[in-house]
């Protein structure tokens, strides 16, 4: 499970979690210099909707080098594996980026013009977005240039994109990647790589029914690591794994692999990767299972990683999962800082609103820290998680434990991006403001901690219940990434925060992280949406219905006021105290439907509280934020670490720079890490 950013703005401050200077510079070469950064500069350009950031790796000079290797060794694997993601948001993904990559590396006619502007502005969201999709509304983009600029574009610079691949750009074709609307085929809907594009919900329901894992108490995750296609009318998984599908890029990443694990800092790190390594290679979902009991248990050391086909939010049906890495190193002070909430999580458990069918008698192996990302790649960038829990396997968190982390710097960095006054228009008054200026960051980090190293670890299923993502389907993961917030929000406002060290006044830092809360998920967030779209991505549905239920279940006690001022709508919370015991009241009703697989519950749940907008508030939020210049959606170039060899070809030193822009980035990447065809 992955922690989203609710708004890449100024706004980060009231809730960073959830489980993008315009410039055409020449490719950056491979052996350019390092970057020195005196006054960090962690803005990098912005475009569209998006705002493009940097991000620093603090202590990077206190590693050894054989630790500096095995961070580089990982970030390697992890890029070697980007094409990947590409091909699994969308089947001509590679060939529309391979062609507008050579119009914009090769066109010598007018660059001032506005058409060249919005060619420029489009492959960068297309950059941004890893594929012609939103990375968050999951919408087509649309390009603001004509199918015939394209034409001439492709004929001055000799480069083909014909058929579908150029039509799709244009037409109504595959609106959505992932299309979770009601009462649809939202499989047969969704324009996603994972599935042929003749495979229907019902096809997928059917297949995985015939599939009995060894264990019945050890689910394997089947689907995780395939795609699924009809040949000849029959149903076919092609697994990912060396010699199968994406073959030529996972060989790349089990390189890299071997490379890392011959530098790993204790047995138990070496152990895991080798399983991984084995996963790769073979497709074995009890492979991947042992890897990740192995991962679980890896604890010591200064560097982890994550790597794999992991979450499954990108799949209508929550089978497959995308690719994604994430490279860290541990930020000792701040972990060992938060490392009290691991060390409580049993009290937590027992302490929790939950039924107590559905608590854990043994919450086990729950680590958490604090953690400096060094690389990212897939799913994971540009656009970024601020925390993560894994794994996400129901019975390995119950028998093994799961690790969450913080990542710290990405956490910094938006932090320091600079600020819009977009906090102030939408506070309601200013006693709301000081509560979020004083105690906002805490809040935030503490609500991260909570939801991963708390949230996704509490609970168990009732016997004989079948995985969430079979029981509840499509709203297997907004219901999930809704409970943990839950659990967050529940605990965010009592004394334990403070006895455990963690807070100096508890109630303030809760009563700031319930403003913030609610701001968001009934006005704020609605600043991501175009007016009359639904809610859809799976952290802001969950945001929403849990907002609003709490909103509406207040109504008789007055505890959220809804309230007119000069025109503007606010959200008024007039009794912390009892919005408090409303949270723990939904909290206990989202465990009971995952507990019992509910689906017909979840259903009312989320469609009756998390999709539909109130149009009128919308309209008006999104006027209000006219006035404010930055975009919602922020991500980020990653550093580039650069070896430095001695005659005999070993590793000497590794150098961290910074690169200048995100095009030259991007260039870079498809220079040195496109090991995929164009058709998969």
């Amino acid at each position: 499970m992955k922690f989203r950013p609710i708004i890449g703005i100024a706004l980060v401050t009231a809730f960073l979690f959830s489980c993008g200077n315009d410039t055409n510079k020449a490719e950056v070469e491979s052996k350019k210099e390092p970057t020195v950064v005196k006054d960090f500069n962690f803005n990098v350009e912005e475009f569209a909707d998006i705002k493009v950031l940097r991000y620093k790796i603090p202590g990077w000079e206190n590693l050894s080098l054989k630790e500096q290797k095995l961070v580089y060794y990982l970030t390697q694997a992890g890029l070697a594996g980007r094409d990947i993601m590409w091909d699994q948001n969308y089947r001509h993904n590679l060939k529309i980026r391979k062609a507008l990559e050579a119009i914009y590396k090769n066109y010598k006619g007018d660059k001032k013009s506005d058409n060249w502007n919005a060619f420029t502005i489009y492959l960068k969201r297309v950059w941004f977005s890893n594929g012609i999709h939103h990375h968050y509304s999951n919408d087509k983009i649309k390009p603001e240039f004509s199918s015939d600029y394209l034409k001439e574009l492709l004929t001055a610079t000799n480069v083909t994109l014909e058929g579908e691949a150029f039509d799709v750009i244009f037409n109504d074709k595959d609106p959505k990647k992932v299309n979770l609307t009601k009462d649809v085929d939202n499989v047969l809907l969704s324009a996603v790589n994972f599935y042929g594009p003749d495979v229907t919900t019902k096809d997928v329901e059917n297949f995985y029914k015939t599939k009995i894992s060894p264990n019945a108490d050890k689910p394997l995750s089947f689907g995780l690591n395939s795609q699924l296609i009809k040949e000849n009318g029959v149903l076919k998984e092609r697994v990912y794994k060396s010699g199968g599908l994406y073959g030529a890029a996972i060989d790349e990443i089990v390189k890299w692999l071997e490379l890392a694990k011959g530098v790993g800092e204790n047995q138990e790190q070496v152990n895991a990767l080798g399983l991984l390594i084995n996963y790769y290679k073979t497709g074995d979902l009890q492979t991947w299972d042992d890897y990740n009991v192995a991962w679980t248990a890896a604890t010591d050391g200064n560097i982890d990683y994550i790597n794999s086909f992991i979450e499954v939010y990108n799949d209508p049906a929550g089978y497959r999962g995308s690719y994604e890495t994430i490279v860290q190193i541990k930020d000792f002070d701040m972990s060992e800082k938060m490392s009290v909430l691991s060390a409580n999580a049993q009290w937590f458990e027992d302490n929790s609103p939950l039924m107590d069918a559905h608590k854990k008698k043994n919450v086990v192996g729950v680590t958490y820290k604090v953690v400096n990302v060094a690389g990212e790649a897939g799913d994971a960038s540009p656009s970024t998680p601020i925390g993560v829990n894994l794994p996400n396997a129901n019975w390995i968190r119950a028998a093994v434990g799961s690790k969450s982390v913080s990542l710290g710097n990405i956490i910094h960095a938006y932090n320091n991006a600079g600020s819009s006054g977009r906090l102030k228009e939408f506070v309601h008054d200013e006693e709301e403001l000081k509560l979020e200026e004083k105690h906002g960051q805490l809040a935030d980090k503490l609500h991260t901690a909570l939801h991963e190293v708390i949230g996704h670890a509490s609970g168990q299923l009732n016997p004989g219940v079948g995985e969430t993502k079979e029981t509840l389907k499509k709203y297997a993961s907004t219901l999930e990434e809704g409970r943990a917030d839950l659990v967050g929000l529940y605990y965010l406002y009592d004394s334990k925060l403070q006895e455990l060290g963690l807070v100096k006044d508890w109630k303030a830092v809760g009563m700031a992280a319930y403003d913030g809360y609610i701001r968001n998920g009934l006005i704020t967030q609605l600043i991501r949406l175009k007016l009359g779209d639904d809610v859809e991505e799976a952290h802001m549905v969950n945001r929403q219905w849990v907002s609003a239920w709490v909103f509406e279940k207040g109504l008789a006690d007055n505890v959220i006021e809804k309230v007119t001022k000069d025109g503007k709508t606010y959200f008024n919370i007039n009794d912390y105290d009892k919005l408090h015991e409303l949270f723990g009241q939904l909290l206990r009703e989202t465990q009971r439907i995952k507990s019992e697989g509910d689906y017909k519950a979840v259903e009312a749940l989320v469609e009756g509280y998390g999709v539909k907008v109130d149009q009128a508030i919308h309209e008006e939020v999104l006027k209000r934020n006219e006035q404010f210049p930055s975009p919602p959606y922020s991500g980020f170039v990653n550093p580039v670490l650069v070896p430095e060899t001695n005659d005999a070809g070993e590793i000497t030193k590794i150098n961290v720079t910074q690169p200048d822009t995100f095009d030259g980035q991007m260039l870079e990447y498809s220079k040195n890490y496109s090991f995929l065809p164009e058709v998969n």
